[in-house]
């Protein structure tokens, strides 16, 4: 969440940076708020010296044999209206932290105005599509079944078999692999998480629909990046263990909710997912060159692959609601005959950190760090990506890209 402080101190700035990316920042009731937060807490520190004064004096009177009866009911009646000014100030905080955490983050000087996806900056472009045009990856192979993935489990679902699948298990080892050589630390974690863990990098409370709830406020995944980063959260973290760099393949569950009647077809969009997540918690003034080595590393992927790729720019109103700054790239799909995001790298700078407790301390202070992830990349579309970029229509084969041939064990799948 955004820093209090920076709220009272500015808030005219934090509104006008929010309008970039279409959030209107109530004003008058943060303000008002705040207005009545002081004023209660004025008062409760008042009822409290009272009440300590009070006390001392009931000391001094009982030690000298003196009657404290008067002075026991101004005592009873300062911590009974100190009870209830306490309970006020309880509910008045808590109206703040729920504005707090319905607040969005502020958006990076440099990110590009603009509303939408369309308005988005294309940074630069690597290497031209060799394949213009080709069939859907569903035409290409019979190993991947909607069907069967909807007879299992409704809509949005697939079935991978025979080279297909192991084609895509071969992409997350590659992937995971790579991410270790980088000096990434691998983790396997869990599929399920609690509120908290959603609260802290900032799916929950606003994006609820967005995720799949199970009983006892528990979810499943959207990404890696939400159990990868509450493992530090409510930590103090000192400085000699930063940057802290780490990796998890795992599936990734979404409801999709917004998305009704888009990529119906294929393994564009669907329920259940896999991606390999890369995520880093810094120092803030190093969370700059962190994204930029995220970006960078993600992109080295795609390179291996020798996969189309371009580098875009989030602009603000395509921002996600806890990112600062977002980098996506993007993959050439010769069916669908254009770039389709196959990651997302994001400098969220403190945003999470302040939701979580994620801080480093020193013999003076302590400070909350910086969080920051990148898809690296997402299995099913790198998958998409292959299948349609290297068939070759004369064989009829999907030939491997050459980084892979050493997992898969062979350099072509006859289709």
């Amino acid at each position: 969440m955004i820093d209090i402080k920076l709220l009272r101190e500015d808030i005219g700035f934090c509104e006008n940076n929010l309008k970039k990316r279409g959030f209107c920042l109530d004003v008058k009731t943060f303000e008002d708020l705040d207005s009545l937060r002081k004023k209660v807490q004025k008062k409760t520190e008042d009822l409290q010296s009272e009440k300590n004064k009070l006390s001392k004096d009931f000391g001094l009177l009982k030690k000298e044999g003196k009657s404290t009866d008067t002075l026991s009911k101004k005592i009873d009646d300062i911590k009974n209206q100190l009870s209830q000014v306490e309970k006020e100030l309880s509910n008045i905080q808590f109206k703040l932290s729920n504005m707090l955490m319905e607040i969005p983050n502020l958006v990076s000087d440099d990110t590009p105005d603009g509303k939408d996806e369309l308005a988005n900056k294309v940074i630069r472009e690597h290497s031209k599509p060799k394949v213009l045009k080709s069939k859907s990856h569903l035409e290409l192979t019979s190993e991947i079944s909607l069907e069967l993935g909807n007879k299992l489990s409704g809509s949005r679902f697939s079935v991978l078999s025979g080279s297909i699948a192991k084609l895509h298990r071969t992409i997350s080892a590659f992937m995971i692999d790579e991410a270790i050589k980088a000096g990434y630390k691998e983790f396997y974690v869990p599929y399920i998480v609690n509120y908290d863990a959603l609260e802290g990098t900032g799916q929950l409370p606003k994006f609820e629909e967005d995720l799949f709830k199970l009983e006892n406020d528990q979810y499943l995944i959207p990404t890696a990046e939400v159990p990868l980063t509450n493992l530090y959260r409510e930590k103090i973290i000192s400085s000699d263990e930063l940057p802290i760099k780490m990796t998890a393949h795992t599936p990734c569950f979404r409801s999709e909710a917004g998305s009704y009647g888009r990529d119906t077809n294929g393994l564009i969009r669907l329920h259940q997912f896999d991606k390999v997540e890369i995520v880093q918690i810094v120092e803030p003034a190093k969370s700059d060159q962190a994204l930029e080595d995220i970006l960078n590393h993600s992109e080295s992927l795609l390179k291996k692959l020798d996969l189309p790729y371009r580098v875009v720019q989030l602009c603000a109103g395509d921002l996600g609601f806890s990112s600062y700054k977002t980098y996506d790239l993007e993959v050439w799909m010769p069916n669908q005959e254009k770039y389709r995001e196959i990651s997302s790298c994001s400098n969220f700078l403190d945003f999470q950190a302040r939701r979580s407790k994620i801080r480093s301390k020193d013999q003076n202070s302590s400070t909350f760090l910086h969080t920051l992830n990148g898809s690296a990349l997402a299995v099913g579309r790198t998958l998409i990506a292959i299948i349609e970029n290297y068939f070759d229509e004369k064989s009829n084969k999907i030939f491997i890209p050459e980084c892979l041939k050493s997992y898969f064990g062979d350099d072509q799948i006859i289709i």
